[in-house]
């Protein structure tokens, strides 16, 4: 089961507990609630010589999504869990159309300014936006769970298909292309780079195998680029037929498969972009930092059967993984990043032109957020007495300057909640929570 963060009166962290042994400590006035997500209590007395019991936090970093998981090492049981959504899609999108809304005012030699593209120079190290963001994300939450609890070790799944290794096996120093290890690398491998699917028939729901695309007998070799993933039915029918031979009958299907041969994956490319440089910011943290691939996760996760899901993956992540994992129980956290919005002050149309009012103003945003002490995006405890909304409501608030608050209850926008009868149960932080067992906001107090 999901275990409650704990810190002591000077903030300290300390060991994790169970939920019955913190909803005790809530009801006897031993404690209180200090953070709503992740949830912590803080004690009200100090602890003298408190026994503190050192976790490992795993990561499992991804293009869109990142496990984490806090593990102790000595029984095995994962104490906290939680998916991160990384926004890094949404950001290269926004920029694109930026970018393209700029040219097209250039193109049509309006009033703007001209390129200034002499004057930029990238700095060492230089992560494009999108890219950047995956990185502070999960460097935030690094920083977080470090004020929450004693984390003494960090695995990272560095390296997420090592392909030079694969094409070369005998290169030696490196204890996870050895043994049965290799297979677990080259198959995961090709399953993520055809998508799980049969190249031929496009079957997803059955055993795959691994092809080669110009059979051992006419010459093929063991390289990653004369790999394939096929059903049995299609790979017994191919035979030792070269691929081309197999398809000239297809000849769309076999264009289609020599793409997807030389394609790289977007995903693919985000991960080894950021790899390194995530794996410097979790370094200057103090912390030791473990490395493991891939293939090492899957073959920690299959042998203790478990559903692949991005935080089982991340606490599988790395040789340091007990062979015994203790899950049951266990919620995780899902955590999306939303952003703080934009700084962009005028609304423009859909061809990149201010837009203006009735009288012919231009729209521009408010420079003030904070409107009564409350945020667009803070969760709040309305209590509203009378009205067609009376009752008590928990959600996420959108400020007006009249004072005048809608509210977002479970997809439900109620209207015109007075800012008198909200009372802040979480501040925004730039991330949406929600619980992953039922896909639902925590929208109770």
């Amino acid at each position: 089961m999901s275990k409650i963060f704990v810190v002591d009166t000077n903030k300290n962290p300390l060991n994790p507990i169970h939920p019955g042994r913190a909803r005790m400590l809530l009801q006897e006035g031993k404690a209180a609630v200090w953070k709503r997500y992740p949830f912590t209590i803080i004690l009200k007395d100090v602890l003298p010589n408190p026994q503190i019991a050192p976790l490992r936090l795993k990561i499992d970093p991804g293009a869109k999504f990142t496990g984490l998981a806090l593990v102790d090492d000595a029984t095995g049981e994962v104490a906290w869990a939680a998916e991160l959504e990384h926004r890094g899609f949404q950001i290269r999108d926004a920029l694109t159309k930026r970018r393209q809304l700029r040219r097209g005012r250039r193109h049509r030699k309006t009033r703007y300014r001209q390129p200034r593209f002499d004057n930029r120079k990238r700095p060492t190290g230089w992560l494009p936006p999108s890219l950047q963001s995956r990185v502070e994300n999960i460097v935030t939450w690094v920083r977080r769970l470090q004020k929450l609890a004693l984390i003494s070790d960090i695995s990272q799944e560095l390296v997420k298909f090592d392909t030079q290794l694969m094409e070369n096996p005998d290169i030696s120093g490196f204890a996870y292309q050895q043994g049965e290890l290799a297979g677990y690398e080259v198959r995961e491998f090709l399953l993520f780079k055809f998508n799980h699917t049969c190249m031929y028939c496009g079957a997803k729901d059955t055993r795959l195998e691994i092809e080669h695309l110009l059979p051992k007998s006419k010459g093929g070799s063991n390289r990653i680029s004369n790999l394939g993933i096929a059903c049995r039915n299609c790979n017994q029918k191919k035979g030792r037929q070269a691929l081309r031979e197999f398809l000239a009958q297809k000849p769309d299907l076999l264009q289609r498969i020599l793409r997807q041969v030389k394609q790289q994956k977007a995903d693919t490319a985000a991960v080894n972009s950021t790899r390194w440089a995530l794996f410097n910011r979790l370094k200057e943290t103090g912390l030791s930092v473990e490395v493991g691939t891939g293939g090492r996760t899957k073959f920690n996760r299959c042998r203790q059967n478990l559903p692949k899901t991005h935080w089982l993956d991340a606490a599988c992540v790395g040789a340091s993984t007990p062979l015994k994992l203790k899950v049951s129980g266990v919620v995780p956290l899902s955590i999306r990043a939303v952003g703080y919005g934009n700084r962009q002050m005028c609304q423009v149309d859909k061809f990149g032109f201010p837009k203006r009012g009735k009288e012919g103003k231009l729209i521009k945003r408010e420079r003030q957020k904070n409107y009564f002490g409350f945020q667009t995006g803070d969760m709040v405890k309305a209590i509203v007495p009378t009205g067609k909304h009376a009752g008590t409501h928990v959600g996420k608030v959108t400020v007006r300057k009249s004072g005048a608050f809608d509210l977002t209850v479970a997809h439900v926008r109620l209207q015109s909640i007075r800012w008198k009868h909200c009372r802040a149960v979480h501040r925004f932080d730039g991330y949406s929570y929600a619980s992953l067992s039922t896909n639902v906001e925590f929208l109770n107090d």
